[in-house]
């Protein structure tokens, strides 16, 4: 957690607070607590932030991805995408980290005293508001990379799932030639990106395959079954900001209500919503607990 309907949340609501319009321009970055940095340290970061504009807010795996451009004035730095863009803030939140907006003094909403405590980096804006990312555990990163470099460490990531190129033939490619459970080899985000343990319990669950399954026993059928429930679970949960189980808050401290319409995670023990046979939950398929139905999954 934030997994790809966490994520995807996020970057739409920045995208629509930073990037509208000319784009909110950065004036730098602070960093209390720098463990959390890749790539390079504060004093980079804050250099290479601060006159920056906002382009575009989006998301690639699990990461949001800020694209920055060089602000009025300034050169085209060295490794220019050629679209304008100079830069890309990278982040990361893992298990803990969000990215938080906040008014400027005066204005809206500000962030509670709770979380300033954990806050990792600030980036204050130039129109007085401030993009903080907030992280509990600190087990999430911020980096800021060149185009070339952003480019060469998304590749290495595998195929998105809400992209219209992802069929059931696609899933049968990221799925083909190992014998791990079909479970793990979801959440392997070198062959499939953005999908953890939440959702693919749930994806598991409605197309009737059961996690420990080996990956290449899939008929084609199931094959197309689980490409099916990842699509529809994915954008269902988008459309309700996403699963808040602990520590999950979008851009405005806001919680995802997906977790009302969770059908097994979390629920161990619980009837099935489909037989009503108690759920059952194992750590045994990749050491973070599985919950399933040994009836309706095969």
């Amino acid at each position: 957690m934030p997994e790809l309907p966490e994520t995807e949340t996020i970057a739409r609501d920045l995208d629509a607070a930073l990037a509208q319009g000319a784009g909110a321009v950065l004036a730098g970055a602070r960093v209390p607590r720098p463990s959390v940095l890749r790539e390079g340290d504060a004093d980079s970061l804050d250099t290479g932030v601060r006159h920056a504009r906002v382009r575009r807010v989006w998301r690639r795996a699990k990461l949001v991805v800020l694209d920055l451009a060089d602000g009025p004035g300034d050169r085209a730095r060295e490794g220019d995408a050629g679209d304008g863009v100079s830069a890309h803030l990278v982040v990361q939140p893992r298990f803990t980290g969000a990215l938080l907006l906040e008014d400027a003094p005066g204005d809206g909403r500000h962030l509670p005293e709770r979380e300033r405590g954990f806050v990792r980096v600030t980036i204050p804006l130039a129109d007085g508001r401030a993009l903080h990312y907030r992280d509990i555990r600190a087990l999430g990163t911020v980096a800021l990379m060149t185009p070339a470099r952003f480019a060469a460490y998304a590749g290495a990531l595998g195929p998105e799932p809400l992209d219209p190129a992802f069929t059931a033939r696609a899933l049968r490619t990221a799925l083909r030639g190992s014998r791990q459970p079909v479970k793990k080899v979801l959440m392997d985000q070198r062959r499939l990106v953005g999908v953890g343990n939440i959702y693919a319990n749930e994806a598991l669950w409605r197309a009737r395959v059961a996690p420990a399954r080996g990956a290449d026993t899939l008929t084609p059928r199931e094959v197309g079954r689980v490409r099916d429930a990842l699509v529809d679970v994915l954008t269902e949960s988008i459309a309700n900001r996403g699963t808040s189980f602990r520590d999950y808050v979008d851009a405005r401290g806001g919680r995802g209500t997906f977790v009302e319409r969770l059908a097994v995670y979390g629920r161990a023990g619980a009837p099935c919503p489909r037989c009503a046979r108690a759920l059952d939950a194992t750590h045994d398929v990749d050491g973070r607990q599985t919950v399933f139905c040994a009836r309706c999954q095969r």
